[in-house]
Formats: structure tokens, sequence, C-alpha cells
């Protein structure tokens, strides 16, 4: 098990990132998400609150020069289930399981973002909860070694989630250009009780010219009942 502040301050551009796991004391499904930005446009961003779940928003509009990339919903809320991604596929995964789809299915109709030559992979996760059983699952496409025909596809689930643990999987393995995309099966890292003192450890490791916002969400397993926190660096 790794500690997600000494991975985030050794990494000063890891990209954008999705936190899934369960508290230490066993009642909370936990989840973070953050945006990070090297460019003008990405950095010009907030998180704001949308219905159950956020969306992207430019902190000026005047400055906003590309929206396909960067505007979008993070998280949505689906019935028991708590989508995170980070693009548009939140939307399709949403459309597609309220349709009956699962998942996987619903991430086989898409593919890594098309911003050559990075190839941006698209990360997903998916919260369940029902009947005080919680698991949950996250995925990676990405390009094969940025070969834009061919991408592959990575889906990662994770049954009765242990208590005090979780996963962590981002863009990017590291900040170099063209950025390689991230490698392996998400991390395992250790998830505290505390919502407050989760949200501070997460915003006080990530890269401080290069964060841009930070989403963080307790979920009670017993009753659906949660918490959320919102940190923009643009304010």
């Amino acid at each position: 098990m790794i500690t997600l502040e000494n991975e985030l301050k050794a990494n000063p551009y890891p990209g954008r990132g999705i936190v899934i796991g369960r508290s230490k004391d066993g009642k909370h499904a936990v989840t973070a998400y953050f945006i990070m930005g090297r460019s003008e446009n990405s950095r010009n961003r907030i998180f704001v609150q949308e219905g159950e779940g956020i969306r992207t928003q430019a902190f000026d509009p005047s400055k906003l020069t590309d929206p396909s990339l960067i505007i979008y919903a993070p998280v949505r809320v689906l019935g028991n289930q708590t989508i995170v991604t980070n693009g548009d596929q939140t939307d399709t995964i949403y459309e597609l399981m309220s349709k009956g789809q699962t998942f996987e299915r619903a991430l086989a109709t898409r593919t890594f973002e098309p911003d050559a030559p990075n190839y941006t992979p698209r990360i997903s996760g998916l919260i369940h909860i029902e009947d005080g059983k919680y698991d949950y699952a996250m995925s990676i496409l990405k390009s094969d070694n940025k070969d834009p025909k061919c991408c592959n596809r990575y889906t990662f689930t994770y049954d009765h989630a242990k208590a005090g643990e979780g996963r962590f999987i981002h863009t990017y393995k590291c900040n170099e250009n063209p950025l390689p995309s991230f490698e392996g099966e998400p991390k395992r890292v250790a998830i505290p009780d505390d919502i407050d003192g989760f949200t501070n450890l997460l915003w006080s490791s990530l890269n401080e010219e290069n964060k841009v916002a930070l989403f963080v969400r307790y979920i009670e397993i017993e009753t659906g009942k949660y918490e959320t926190r919102i940190v923009n660096k643009n304010k």
C-alpha cells in the first residue's frame, strides 16, 4: 500500500486522477477526483455542483479557447451508483447503463482522447451500493504505445471493498512530452475516516503550479447519504 501524499508529491503532473475506496471505519464509500493543467485553457476551470454530481466550468469564459475535452460532467449519480470519470464518457456510461447496459459495455463504445500526440487515457470509476453492500470498478482506455489505431481496454473490479483501502488511477505516468500514459493496475492506497482531513491531504499534496480542482465525496453505505467537498484553485 502506498500513501497518496507521497505518491502525489513525487509526481508534479499525474494529470487527472480518480480515487475510490472505503473509509477506515468501514462506514463510507469514498471517492475523489482531481484535475490538473499545464496550458492556460486547462487551468482556466473550476468544479461546480450540478444535481447530485459536478461539472467543469470555465473560470473566465473570455479565455476559453477549446471546450471539447475540458468541459464535461466528471460525476453523475444513477440510482445507487455513482459514476466518476475524466471526460464526457460519464454521460455515455450514465445513458447506456440507464438502458440496461453494463459499465464495461458502455465503455466499449468509447476510446482514448483524440489529443495527439498524448492520446490521453479515459479513466472511469463506478461505485455500487446496495443492501448495505459495496463494490466498485475502475477502467482505463488507452492507446497502444501512442498508436492511434489501437485502443487497449482494462477493467478492474473490486468486490467487498476493504475498510481503510482504496485504489488510485491517473492519466499520466509522469511529466514528459509527449505525456506517457498510466501503466499497470490502479494503485492500492490508504483511505481515512475524515473527509476534511482527506480533502486537505489530497489538495496540499498536488503540485501547486499544476493543480486546478478537487472533488471528494463520502457516501454512507447503510443509508446512501453523502457529504461532498469541492476545492477550486481559481476563486
